[in-house]
C-alpha cells in the first residue's frame, strides 16, 4: 500500500558442496524473504560448462513456482551454485523485463546477478554509458552493475577484481549475489545500507538478505557480510576482499523499524528486540490514558507489545490480517484500494468496543491507509483512538532503494500534527524521537542512515533530479 515505505528486494545464494537440490533450497529461502518483495521472484541455477537455467515471473513465490517449474531445474542435475530473488518495485519499473535474477552472456561467458538496493548515481552512470552506445534491456540497477562488471572483467584476471573496480564507480545501496563460472560472489556496499549475511547448510555455504532465510531452510547463521566486502565462494571455500571496507557505515534504520522479519538478526541486533524497545520508548515519550494497546500487523505488533509492557496498558490483538493477500492484490483505482484495506485487515470488535485505544504503527507516509484503519476501529466501537508511531516523521525522499522519493505526498511535510490528527481521524498522535530511535538497536555493529527523517544523506546523491518514482506511481494510480 502507498501508506508504507516499501523495500525493493531480497536475495539468496548457495554454493553446492553436498550434492544438494539447490533449486529446492532457494525456493524455500524465498518464502522466508517474501516480505521483502511481492511483485516478482526468480531462481537461477548454474550447472557448469555454460549451462544455466532460470525461472522467474511476476507474482508471489507459490504463484511462480510449483512442482512443474521446480522440475525444470532437475533435468540438468543438481547444480554448482544458484541465486534467488524476490522483488518489490514502483509502478514504472514493474515490467517483467525487470524481474530478477538477470542472466548476462558476454565475452567471458555467463554471469547472473540478483540485487537489493538503489544506486544514487545510477541514472548518471546509465546516461553516460548510453551516450557511448550501451543498450540496456531493463531499468534495474542490477543490469547496470552487471554491465560495468562485465566490462571490467575483460581487463581483469577474475570477476571479483572486476567487481572491485565497479565499486569504485557506483554510489549508494547495493547488496547483490552473483554467479560466475564455478563461484558464487556476494557483495555489500561500503556503507552497508542493506543487510547481507553468510551461513551454512551442511557443508554448503549460503548468503541471504536476512538470517531468517538461512535458519528457515535448516542452515546455521555464521556472520554478517561486512559493509564493503566482496565474498567469493568456491569449492575451495571462502575468500574475502575487503579493500572497500572500513568506511563510515549507514544501515537503513527502517530494517529494524519495518522491513526485516522480527526473527532476523542484522549486524548483531535482533529485530524483535529493537521493535519492542521502540514501543517502550514511545510509551515513555508519548504516554496517554487508555484501555488497550493494539498494533497494526505485522511490524506494529512488536512495538505495541513494548508499549504495553512499559505503560501497563493491556495489549490486545485488535486486527486479523488476511495473510493470503499479497501486495499484488492492491488494485488501481482509489475505490478498489480502499476496499483492499478492508480485505487485508479486519478489526476484532470485542477487543476495542467501548474502549480507548492506543494504535501502534511503524510509520505514516501518505496517511490514506492510516485513515482507513482508524475508520475501521471507530466502526468497531472504539471511543478514542490515539495513534503512536514507532519512528520519527518522514520528511525527506530516499535515494537508496526505498520507495519514498517525493516530499509532495509525505503527509508530515504538508500538514501540522493537529491537521494530521484531523485528516486521519485520531484523538492524538505521537512519534518516536530521533534520540530514542538511535537506541533501539544499540547492539548493531553498523551505524544508521536516517536521511528520510533528517535530510542528512550519508553519501553523495548525484541523481537528485532523477524522475520521481513515488510521484509517478501516485499520478498513474490516480488517473
Amino acid at each position: 500500500m502507498l501508506d508504507k515505505p516499501h523495500e525493493e528486494c531480497g536475495v539468496f545464494g548457495i554454493f553446492n558442496m553436498n550434492d544438494r537440490n539447490i533449486a529446492q533450497d532457494i525456493y524455500l529461502a524465498l518464502f522466508a524473504l517474501q516480505h521483502r518483495g511481492q511483485l516478482s521472484c526468480g531462481i537461477t541455477v548454474d550447472y557448469g560448462e555454460g549451462v544455466v537455467e532460470t525461472v522467474k515471473n511476476s507474482g508471489l513465490v507459490p504463484e511462480v513456482f510449483n512442482a512443474d517449474t521446480l522440475d525444470k531445474f532437475k533435468k540438468n542435475g543438481i547444480g554448482v551454485s544458484g541465486i534467488g530473488h524476490v522483488r518489490y518495485s514502483s509502478k514504472e519499473f514493474a515490467e517483467r523485463a525487470n524481474n530478477q535474477p538477470l542472466v548476462m552472456r558476454y565475452a567471458r561467458g555467463i554471469a547472473a546477478i540478483a540485487n537489493n538496493g538503489g544506486l544514487s548515481n545510477g541514472k548518471t552512470l546509465r546516461q553516460s554509458l548510453e551516450a557511448d552506445g550501451a543498450i540496456f534491456q531493463t531499468g534495474s540497477d542490477a543490469e547496470l552493475i552487471g554491465y560495468l562488471a562485465a566490462g571490467h572483467r575483460l581487463k581483469e584476471k577474475n570477476m571479483e577484481s572486476a567487481i572491485e573496480k565497479t565499486m569504485d564507480e557506483i554510489i549508494g545501496a547495493y547488496s547483490f549475489v552473483m554467479i560466475s563460472p564455478n563461484k558464487l560472489i556476494a557483495v555489500r556496499d561500503p556503507q552497508g545500507f542493506r543487510p547481507l549475511c553468510l551461513g551454512k547448510i551442511e557443508d554448503s555455504y549460503v548468503v541471504a538478505s536476512e538470517s531468517c532465510a538461512i535458519v528457515g531452510i535448516g542452515g546455521t547463521f555464521i556472520r554478517d557480510i561486512e559493509p564493503g566486502e566482496i565474498l567469493v565462494i568456491t569449492k575451495d571455500g571462502l575468500h574475502s576482499n575487503k579493500r572497500h571496507c572500513g568506511q563510515k557505515t549507514s544501515l537503513c534504520i527502517f530494517e529494524h523499524v519495518y522491513f526485516a522479519r522480527p526473527d532476523s538478526v542484522i549486524d548483531g541486533a535482533g529485530v524483535h528486540i529493537a521493535r519492542k524497545r521502540a514501543g517502550a520508548m514511545l510509551a515513555k515519550e508519548n504516554p496517554v490514558d487508555a484501555d488497550v494497546v493494539i498494533g497494526v500487523p505485522d511490524s506494529g505488533i512488536d512495538a505495541a507489545i513494548g508499549y504495553a509492557d512499559e505503560s501497563g496498558i493491556p495489549f490486545e490483538t485488535g486486527f486479523i490480517k488476511n495473510r493470503y493477500v499479497g501486495r499484488t492484490f492492491i488494485q488501481q483505482t482509489q475505490v478498489q484500494r480502499e476496499k483492499a484495506v478492508h480485505i487485508k485487515l479486519n478489526p476484532i470488535s470485542s477487543a476495542v468496543k467501548g474502549k480507548r485505544v492506543v494504535l501502534i504503527d511503524d510509520s505514516i507516509v501518505r496517511g490514506t491507509t492510516s485513515a482507513h484503519i482508524v475508520e475501521l476501529l471507530r466502526a468497531a466501537g472504539a471511543v478514542e483512538v490515539h495513534m503512536r508511531i514507532s519512528s520519527p516523521p518522514f520528511l525527506n525522499p530516499c535515494y537508496f532503494g526505498t520507495d519514498i522519493s517525493s516530499r509532495e505526498y509525505l503527509i508530515e511535510c504538508n500538514l501540522s500534527e493537529d491537521e494530521i490528527c484531523q485528516r486521519i481521524g485520531v484523538d492524538s498522535l505521537g512519534y518516536l524521537s530521533m534520540d530514542a530511535l538511535y537506541s533501539i538497536a544499540k547492539e548493531s555493529k553498523c551505524g544508521f542512515c536516517d536521511a528520510c527523517f533528517t535530510g542528512k544523506y550519508p553519501v553523495e546523491c548525484p541523481d537528485l533530479d532523477k524522475d520521481d518514482k513515488f510521484t509517478s506511481k501516485l499520478k498513474t494510480l490516480e488517473k
